[in-house]
Formats: C-alpha cells, structure tokens, sequence
C-alpha cells in the first residue's frame, strides 16, 4: 500500500553513522509514503546514500540554524502530511500505517503524535523515568474529545514538552508555512507546540511506541544540555505560561530530568 499524500523528509547533517538505517527504517514501513532528504551540510555521505536509495536530495543554501533547517525541509514535503524525520532516529513498520489510521475521521487535525522509547547504543529503553513522566503528562490526551480541547493541551504544555519531536506528523494544510522559530535551538519544537496548542484542532496522540529515538552525546539535544542552551530556553518556555518565580522553580524540576538525556 502506497500513501501518496505523506512525505517523510530527513533532516541530515554532516556524516551522521546512523542515516542509513533511519533511512532503511522508512523503507520497510508497512505502507510506504514519499521520502526525501533535505541538508545544510551536503557532503559525499550524505550524496552517496541519497543517490544510493534513489531519494531526492534538498540542499539550504543558507545556514540559519536548526530552526531554519528544519523549516526548509518542513517545506519540502509538498504533501498535506509532514514528518521531519532526525537522521539518528528509527521509525517502526507501523509508524504510517497507524497515522493514516488515526486521520480517517479527524475534521481538522493539526499534528499526529505517538509514544515512543529511547535508543542508547543498541539497547532499547523502553521505559525510565523521563518517559514515564511524559506519558503521565499526555494521559489526557488519550480521550479523544480532550485531543481539541486548548485549554487541556496549555495545561500539559506548561508543565514540559512530553512531544517526541521526530514521532509528529504534520497536518499541513491548516498549519502555517513556517513552524518553527530562529534563535531556538533546544526548546525549539516545544516552542512550536506553544504555538499550535492556541490553534483550533486536534492534538492526536497515539499512545503506542512507534519509533525510537536516539540518545547519544553528539545529539544536538545532549549538545544544548551541555551548553546550558536547554536552561535559558526552557525558563522562556515556562515564562509563556507562568509568573517568573513560578517559572524557575518549574525550570529547575525540569533540569533534573535532562539528567537521563546525558
């Protein structure tokens, strides 16, 4: 089975050692879909294995940051369903079966979102305590009538982003053309759910674990914890939500769960 109105697009950087399987991960989907790659970094791996698979290569010309990439590549999927998959991650068979499922009878979805485990070298967490937390804070989201409901999807948000960035798919049609805001690099897809939780919608989450995410120290996530990047975004975040003194005392509950990200 073929589903012609999503795209997969890869978001590639540098040689990466795990793009290749991620790239095999969405070949073996159990209902195929388009599949591209899109880079700011174009080098000879990144080439070989795009001509390799047959995939059309996308290359941003212009250096922007992660959030310019990732609207670069958001935008080249050209199909009402969107998934910007990270190069490190996996996606299981049923991970566009079950999306397409998911949409049948939604009226105005805004993005589908699935549980997921973590990848640490070759072993599979399936749960810790991070991914225990998050799915406590998306119990809600399990009825579907709370999936639309803007006050629930702020409560949740304001509290952390329990979102796995790369399980989302986008519903692009009622979305805007850029989703994701420059200067943000750690916070930055939970900012865009900020965004999108104001909008009329659905929210879908499917509560199975349908891909996996990779956690390593070149991640540009373990990269920002370092940095400190991940603390000064996050107080912003909470800042949408909360008094400031509110905010940092969240900020530091939060900080010590970046913990199982090192």
């Amino acid at each position: 089975m073929y589903w012609k109105d999503h795209t997969f697009i890869i978001c590639a950087y540098g040689e990466s050692p795990y793009l290749e399987d991620c790239i095999r991960s969405l070949f073996a989907q159990e209902v195929r879909s388009n599949i591209c790659i899109a880079t700011s970094t174009p080098c000879g791996h990144i080439y070989d294995l795009a001509q390799r698979y047959g995939l059309q290569l996308y290359v941003n010309a212009e250096r922007g940051g992660i959030g310019a990439d990732w609207n670069f590549a958001y935008a080249r999927g050209r199909t009402p369903y969107r998934t910007i998959a990270h190069q490190d991650d996996l996606y299981f068979p049923g991970y566009t079966q079950s999306i397409a499922h998911a949409l049948r009878d939604r009226e105005r979805p805004l993005i589908f979102f699935t549980d997921y485990w973590e990848l640490r070298g070759k072993d599979y967490i399936k749960g810790n305590g991070l991914l225990r937390i998050k799915r406590l804070m998306l119990m809600p989201l399990r009825r579907r009538r709370l999936q639309r409901n803007v006050w629930v999807r702020r409560r949740i948000l304001s509290m952390g982003s329990p979102i796995c960035c790369p399980s989302v798919t986008f519903a692009s049609e009622d979305l805007p053309e850029a989703l994701f805001t420059p200067g943000f690099r750690a916070s930055l897809d939970w900012e865009a759910w900020e965004r999108l939780s104001k909008m009329q919608g659905d929210f879908v989450y499917i509560p199975r674990p349908l891909m996996a995410h990779r956690i390593h120290e070149e991640s540009e996530t373990s990269a920002a914890i370092q940095g400190n990047v991940r603390s000064r975004e996050d107080l912003a975040m909470y800042e949408k939500f909360w008094p400031s003194w509110m905010a940092r005392i969240l900020q530091e509950i939060y900080m010590a769960s970046e913990k199982s990200n090192g």
